[in-house]
């Protein structure tokens, strides 16, 4: 039977098989009674979370063995939609087996990965991302109350997108990192706005603290604002990122126009300090690689427009 015949239109198409079996089907629907949990030789776990933007809400259950750790039994009990469904059984077999920590580490994006018929077809719609959203906040919520802290303590810094659980940080990190022009460039990146957008401007179905566009205009304002401060400060005296983005200036002015005409081309993969001595490792793109005088004439030319241009102790290592 195809998707679109269980309903006799085409809103099935946007769910994958697995979800739509996992919702006529929980393989982990009901509870643990503490007896049962006893009987197992584990501490019984119980915790609840609901999302606001919904009003759906799930009751995660654990039997968390005494002995090792593990958590031997999960099921749950859900008050939503059948994506709420499907989304809290596969959360529930993925905690099995694992230790408390372990499954912190499962994310949204695992549950709706382990609910696609193939790796390439999202599991669901975009605007139901925030189901196994919901799963994976419950999963934080049953650890805190194992561990007997504050769900605080395990949350990471400000989220800018719920749906792919991509923090405030991480965006502005990999924005200057990568030296990012376009939300597309950061959803590419990082996958935030890949899936409701709401995180991208505002207008979206969900009313955000934090835009990708807003915060992409403020770091590129901050970014220039910095190379600006920074001209004529000595190589020597910048931070290590900023020294990293020296460097990437260089290469991008001095050596690069000169590879790109043979058809090659150089990237930083590290930089470090060595005591007082910079030091960059490179790797060689397209005609560059394999050529005779990339191990001599090309590395010495990188590495002498390095030392004219930033600091005359530069070393120039390939990786």
């Amino acid at each position: 039977m195809a998707k679109g015949d269980l309903v006799g239109g085409s809103l099935w198409d946007n769910y994958s098989r697995i979800v739509a079996d996992r919702m006529n089907d929980p393989r982990h629907l009901g509870e643990i009674s503490e007896e049962e949990a006893q009987e197992l030789g584990a501490d019984l776990v119980v915790a609840d979370h609901g999302a606001e933007s919904c009003g759906d809400a799930v009751r995660l259950y654990w039997a968390v063995s005494k002995d090792d750790g593990r958590i031997k039994k999960a099921t749950f009990r859900s008050f939503g939609c059948g994506t709420a469904i499907a989304s809290s059984d596969m959360m529930a077999e993925l905690c099995i087996g694992k230790t408390v920590d372990e499954a912190v580490a499962i994310t949204n994006l695992d549950v709706e990965q382990a609910l696609r018929d193939d790796p390439d077809t999202p599991a669901v719609p975009p605007q139901k991302m925030h189901c196994s959203v919901m799963a994976y906040d419950v999963i934080k919520a049953a650890a805190a109350t194992y561990k007997g802290v504050d769900v605080g303590t395990l949350e990471d810094a400000e989220m800018v997108c719920e749906c792919a659980r991509v923090t405030l940080s991480t965006v502005k990190e990999v924005i200057r990192l990568n030296d990012l022009k376009t939300v597309e460039e950061i959803t590419s990146y990082t996958k935030a706005g890949a899936f409701c957008k709401s995180c991208v401007r505002p207008g979206g179905h969900e009313t955000r603290k934090y835009y990708l566009e807003d915060i992409l205009a403020e770091t590129r304002a901050q970014m220039e604002r910095e190379n600006a401060a920074n001209v004529d400060v000595p190589f020597a005296e910048l931070g290590n990122f900023k020294k990293f983005k020296a460097i990437e200036r260089v290469l991008d002015a001095e050596v690069r126009p000169a590879l790109h005409q043979d058809g090659g081309d150089v990237d930083v993969d590290d930089f470090r300090m060595d005591g007082d001595v910079p030091v960059v490792t490179i790797s060689y793109k397209g005609a560059c690689l394999g050529c005779m005088s990339a191990t001599v004439g090309t590395l010495g030319f990188i590495e002498n427009v390095l030392k004219d241009k930033l600091d005359s102790s530069f070393k120039v290592e390939v990786g």
